[in-house]
C-alpha cells in the first residue's frame, strides 16, 4: 500500500517530462502557444537595418512617366525616402490630379531597394521592391478607372523565423 502514492508519484513526473518540449524547436505565435517548426532550417539572424535614416534624400529614388496625350498632364509617380529607414512616400499626378501614399519595404537584411514598373494596363505602375536574389516583388497598383486615380494593395510582405519573403 506504501507503494501506490509513490509510483502516482513517479507516473506524474513521467508524464511531465515526456510533455516538456526542447524551445530549440518550437517558434512561438504569442504566449500561450507554440507551434513545432522542424521543416524550416536554423538560420543565424541577419542584421536589421536601423530604423531611422541618417540623411534623408531630397530627390526621388525611383520615378515613373507615361504620357496620357491630355493637356491637363501626364501620368507621373514619384518615390521619396522618408526619415524612417523602412518608409517611402509615394507622390502621383495624373493630369493634373495629385494624390499620395506612403509604401512600406519589409526589412530584409540589406539597404531597401524600392522600384517602379510599367502596369499591364495603360496608365498604370506597379510599385515594389528588390529582394536579396534581384527578384521584383510586387505591393501596389496605381492605376486609374474612368476619371478616378485608384491605389490598390497587390501584396503584403512579412520575413519569417526563417528569413524567406512571404506574401499575405
Amino acid at each position: 500500500m506504501k507503494h501506490i502514492p509513490v509510483c502516482a508519484f513517479l507516473l506524474v513526473i513521467v508524464l511531465l517530462m515526456a510533455c516538456h518540449s526542447s524551445s530549440g524547436n518550437l517558434r512561438q505565435h504569442g504566449k500561450d502557444t507554440a507551434v513545432v517548426d522542424l521543416n524550416q532550417p536554423h538560420l543565424p539572424a541577419f542584421k536589421h537595418n536601423p530604423e531611422f535614416r541618417h540623411q534623408v534624400k531630397r530627390e526621388p529614388v525611383a520615378e515613373y512617366h507615361e504620357k496620357t496625350g491630355n493637356i491637363a498632364g501626364d501620368f507621373t509617380v514619384r518615390l521619396y525616402q522618408t526619415p524612417k529607414t523602412m518608409y517611402f512616400r509615394l507622390d502621383i499626378e495624373w493630369e493634373g490630379l495629385p494624390g499620395s501614399d506612403t509604401v512600406k519595404v519589409p526589412d530584409i537584411g540589406t539597404p531597401p531597394r524600392p522600384v517602379l514598373q510599367k502596369g499591364s494596363e495603360k496608365t498604370s505602375c506597379i510599385v515594389g521592391f528588390l529582394d536579396n536574389d534581384n527578384r521584383f516583388r510586387e505591393q501596389k497598383l496605381i492605376h486609374t478607372k474612368g476619371n478616378q486615380l485608384k491605389i490598390t494593395m497587390l501584396r503584403h510582405w512579412i520575413v519569417t523565423d526563417s528569413y524567406r519573403l512571404v506574401a499575405e
